[in-house]
């Protein structure tokens, strides 16, 4: 009689462990998507509570609303298709479009467009439908707002199509251009800057631009005939502290 007891409780403590054990691994399994945080090439993906479903198809694809970028924090972290992210690069983040497709963006406040890879997902902030690298953004001049309307265009998934590329990319590449080192709302502090370039650099100008009702001066250095050349006068000048200075074709008044 004494034996048994031990017994008893022996079984009685193993069915209410597996009875615990079932549910913690029904209760595992019933919560493990909430976990799941970071974007996954090809898959549904859950961002802040809500799932995103990527589409497998690009065609006909056509979106317009507020564009963002993303740069220096970014660069050299592993993107959504498992490439680094180099924010010198055109390429964008999208929450749905299949990874590789390119896509033409055209900002709708000054015309100017460029053609990007999504190679990223994102942004995950509301009213917002795609994130640029710092070169795309500065390609559609929207480094300083930090946003803009635009309205974008998928193309044929890894491939851009040439027609296109022609359009877009020619003026980026061959013409006039110069390198933007600082824009100003008071004259006297472009002046003060063009002094102190002027000991390092020959040719900087001022240039005033109207946009919306107000208006800006703008400090620029250079005036170059590729925009290879402007982008090693912008290196330079990053190099030795001019941190904000970005190329910038000369007719983009």
């Amino acid at each position: 009689m004494n034996m048994a007891k031990p017994k008893r409780r022996i079984h009685l403590q193993a069915a209410v462990g597996a009875i615990l054990s079932l549910l913690l691994l029904i209760c595992g399994c019933s919560t493990a998507p909430s976990f799941r945080e970071t974007p996954v090439k090809g898959r549904s993906y859950k961002i802040n509570g809500q799932w995103y479903h990527p589409i497998t198809s690009s065609k006909g694809f056509r979106q317009s609303g507020l564009a963002s970028w993303y740069g220096a924090p970014f660069h050299g972290r592993k993107t959504a298709s498992g490439e680094t992210y180099n924010m010198h690069a055109k390429t964008a983040a999208h929450k749905v479009l299949p990874l590789g497709t390119f896509v033409l963006v055209k900002n709708k406040d000054n015309g100017k467009q460029t053609v990007v890879r999504i190679n990223d997902r994102g942004p995950f902030v509301r009213g917002r439908i795609i994130d640029l690298s710092y070169r795309a953004a500065r390609d559609v001049d929207m480094i300083g707002p930090g946003t803009a309307e635009v309205e974008i265009l998928a193309m044929e998934k890894g491939k851009a199509d040439p027609r296109q590329s022609q359009t877009v990319h020619a003026d980026f590449y061959s013409g006039d251009f110069t390198v933007q080192v600082g824009a100003f709302v008071r004259r006297n502090l472009a002046e003060r800057l063009q002094n102190k370039l002027l000991q390092t650099h020959e040719h900087v100008n001022i240039t005033q631009v109207t946009r919306k009702s107000e208006t800006f001066y703008r400090v620029r250095v250079g005036r170059l005939s590729s925009l290879e050349n402007a982008e090693k006068i912008e290196a330079r000048l990053i190099r030795i502290g001019y941190e904000n200075a970005f190329a910038v074709a000369c007719d983009d008044e």
